[in-house]
């Protein structure tokens, strides 16, 4: 016997309806948002950046599929570090040759590619497969307040700066 306003009763068992999420309906639901990162923690920012990315603000995420949506960052190169991040924090590479090993702090990092330190952070919070090289597809970052994505009308976006009072 089933009651009104439950799911269907199979031999005396409920049966749930779990919605799964498919490319076809995911691709159809994509929206583009854009947000400035003027004065935004770099941290913050990029970690709300990835939730946007892989879709965790929608009711519709499925954790095996792309549901998330585009985001534009502007002003990249006026995000802010805290603390003694600018000159103690190194991004570290290496050229593959011996002694081919280099480190640049991250004042001279913005200076010299601005939307990099932006770019590095997202990924580092996306999963670190197929998956992941997908979704930093959608993440278009530039270090001027302009972008050629006006056609797409892209909704502003706003971040949360510091921590929540409780």
């Amino acid at each position: 016997m089933s009651q009104v306003g439950t799911a269907p009763v199979v031999s005396n068992r409920l049966v749930n309806k779990t919605f799964v999420a498919t490319k076809v309906t995911a691709e159809a639901s994509r929206a583009w948002w854009v947000i400035d990162a003027t004065d935004k923690p770099l941290g913050r920012l990029a970690s709300e950046i990835a939730r946007v990315l892989r879709g965790k603000h929608k009711p519709t995420f499925t954790t095996h599929e792309d549901t998330g949506d585009f985001v534009i960052v502007v002003n990249a190169d006026k995000v802010r570090l805290t603390g003694n991040k600018l000159d103690g924090k190194f991004y570290y590479s290496h050229s593959g040759i011996p002694g081919g090993f280099a480190a640049e702090s991250y004042r001279h990092l913005l200076a010299r590619k601005p939307t990099f330190p932006v770019e590095k952070a997202v990924r580092g919070m996306l999963p670190k497969n197929v998956l992941g090289r997908e979704m930093i597809t959608k993440l278009k970052v530039y270090a001027t307040p302009d972008h050629p994505h006006a056609a797409q009308k892209p909704q502003p976006l706003q971040v949360q700066t510091s921590k929540a009072k409780l």
